[in-house]
């Protein structure tokens, strides 16, 4: 790439990444992963001991959602930029969980895999089933594409799996250390029923189902659930017709819109 070229980040109008999170429904993806997530309890001490997320839901939500965006569709500065801050955060958040009496710091790269292997699954499992089916070629091209971003974490990429059934495995090898503590509850709650004014929590809760519906069978054993009985007869179509209809009306992201700029000018599309 020479000076003048535009910069298209960390993967590109080519990239499976850019086909799938320029899809609405990968909010749906975004709550089934704080879901499973959740279930790792040092990973939720973490966020219990040094975050104010039951009193500030929906920055939390924004913050994740802007740094999902920016290192995938922002420049790679923007990018790198992203992933250091995530990393300084991380410093200081240490401690011992209360519940297993183990020390736990977000920067482990223990809890950073677990994060990053649940939302890759997420994503995948939100797209697939709410957007249009993947075969395995694209989800393997995904998979390998985000070890990038798990790299800005500080991450090794030789520790992320790069394929959807390494990623998978890895997955079904952490249930062991999965418990539905109070803290986890607590934050399931928070997901499916955060503070919204009256009218806005109709439609809250057919966003809080539609995660559900696509959320492992061993997460909602352990959170004491059952799925949704009319996810794939109602919950999905809705879905995907709320999402059709906000991809065509709704004005996406700043970062989105750049990333189109950008695409335009080296002559591709977003």
């Amino acid at each position: 790439m020479n000076g003048s070229d535009p910069d298209l980040g960390l993967f590109g109008p080519g990239s499976m990444a850019w086909r799938m999170h320029r899809e609405p429904a990968m909010l749906l993806g975004g709550l089934r992963a704080l879901i499973v997530q959740a279930l790792h309890p040092l990973a939720m001490a973490a966020v219990v001991d040094f975050s104010d997320y039951e009193s500030d839901v929906w920055g939390r939500y924004d913050r994740t959602s802007n740094y999902v965006n920016t290192t995938i569709f922002g420049t790679t500065a923007q990018a790198l930029a992203a992933g250091r801050r995530v990393r300084e955060v991380h410093v200081p958040i240490h401690g011992v969980d209360a519940v297993t009496q183990r020390p736990y710091a977000a920067g482990d790269p223990v809890l950073l895999l677990w994060v990053h292997a649940v939302l890759i699954d997420s994503f995948v499992t939100a797209y697939d089933r709410l957007c249009r089916p993947l075969g395995d070629g694209d989800r393997d091209r995904y998979v390998a594409e985000m070890v990038r971003q798990a790299e800005l974490v500080g991450l090794a990429a030789a520790d992320v799996p790069a394929s959807w059934q390494a990623n998978v495995d890895y997955l079904a090898s952490q249930q062991a250390e999965l418990q539905a503590t109070p803290a986890a509850r607590r934050a399931l709650d928070t997901i499916l029923r955060p503070p919204l004014p009256a009218w806005r929590r109709p439609f809250w809760s057919m966003i809080a189902a539609a995660a559900l519906s696509i959320t492992p069978d061993y997460a909602l054993s352990m959170y004491g659930l059952r799925r949704p009985p009319l996810s794939d007869a109602l919950l999905r179509p809705s879905i995907r017709i709320f999402a059709a209809t906000a991809r065509r009306f709704l004005r996406p992201p700043p970062v989105i819109v750049a990333a189109r700029r950008r695409a335009a000018e080296a002559g591709s599309t977003l």
